[in-house]
C-alpha cells in the first residue's frame, strides 16, 4: 500500500498544476472581461502568490504546518493574542474597541493556508480510500475534487475568497499589518514564554498579508475589487466545471 504522505506529496504537486493551469492570462484574457491594469505581469504575480502562500511545495510544508499548527490556539482564542496587545498604550489610543476585529480580520486571513491544507488532505483521504494513484494530473484531480462534497468545497473557496477580500481593504490591512508586527516585537522580547514556532507562524502570516497588500496596490482602487471578483469566478466557475 502506498504511504500517506506520498500521496501527498504528488497531490500538493497535482493540484499545483492545476492552479498554474487556472491562472494562464492568456485563458483568463479570453473568458473573463478584464480591465487593463489586471496584465500578463499581475495575474503572473497573483499565481505565484497562490504557489507560494497558499499551495506551496512538499518540501517547504514542515516548516510552514509547524508554524500554523502552533497558532491555532490563538486562531480560536484571540482574546490570549489581545492580552499581548493590552499592553500596548499607542494601538489602544488609536484603534481603541476596533483592535479585537483587526486582529481577528489578521488572524481569519492567516486562516487561508490551513484551509488549503485541510482541502488537500481531504483529497488524500479520496485518493487512499478509492486507491486512485499517481500521478494525479488535471483530470484525476478533478475526479477527487468531484468526490468531496460540494458543500465542502465551497466553504473552502469562501474562506481563500474572504483573504482577498480583507486584502482589499487598505485601510484595514494597514492596522492588521501594524497589530501583528507589535505581537511579533512584543514576543521576540518575551521568548520564554513563546515558542519560536508561534513567533514564525505570526511572521510567515504577516508576510502573506504584505505580499497580498503588494499583489493589490499594482492596481487602481478600483480593479482591486475586480480582481477580487475575477478570482472568485475562475473558482467557481472551475467548480460549475467538475460538478
Amino acid at each position: 500500500m502506498v504511504k500517506r504522505e506520498k500521496v501527498l506529496e504528488e497531490i500538493i504537486e497535482g493540484y499545483r498544476n492545476t492552479i498554474c493551469h487556472r491562472y494562464q492570462y492568456e485563458n483568463i484574457k479570453k473568458t473573463y472581461d478584464l480591465p487593463a491594469s489586471i496584465d500578463e505581469a499581475t495575474v503572473n504575480q497573483l499565481r505565484e502568490y497562490f504557489l507560494n502562500y497558499m499551495y506551496p511545495a512538499h518540501d517547504k510544508r514542515v516548516a510552514l504546518n509547524e508554524a500554523f499548527n502552533s497558532l491555532d490556539d490563538y486562531t480560536k482564542y484571540p482574546q490570549k493574542l489581545l492580552k499581548i496587545l493590552l499592553d500596548a498604550a499607542k494601538l489602544i489610543f488609536r484603534y481603541g474597541r476596533h483592535l479585537p476585529r483587526i486582529l481577528i480580520a489578521g488572524l481569519h486571513a492567516m486562516k487561508t493556508f490551513k484551509a488549503a491544507t485541510n482541502f488537500e488532505n481531504s483529497l488524500v483521504d479520496e485518493a487512499v480510500k478509492n486507491e486512485i494513484e499517481a500521478p494525479y494530473d488535471l483530470v484525476k484531480i478533478d475526479a477527487l475534487i468531484k468526490l468531496l462534497s460540494r458543500e465542502e468545497i465551497e466553504k473552502f473557496i469562501e474562506i481563500s475568497q474572504s483573504l482577498f477580500e480583507i486584502l482589499h481593504d487598505k485601510v484595514l490591512i494597514k492596522k492588521i499589518k501594524e497589530v501583528i508586527q507589535h505581537l511579533i516585537t512584543a514576543m521576540r522580547k518575551n521568548e520564554n514564554s513563546y515558542s519560536q514556532s508561534q513567533i514564525k507562524g505570526l511572521e510567515i502570516g504577516l508576510e502573506m498579508i504584505t505580499e497580498g497588500d503588494a499583489l493589490f496596490n499594482r492596481l487602481p482602487k478600483e480593479d482591486q475589487l475586480n480582481l477580487v471578483l475575477v478570482i472568485s469566478e475562475i473558482e467557481r466557475d472551475n467548480l460549475d466545471y467538475i460538478f
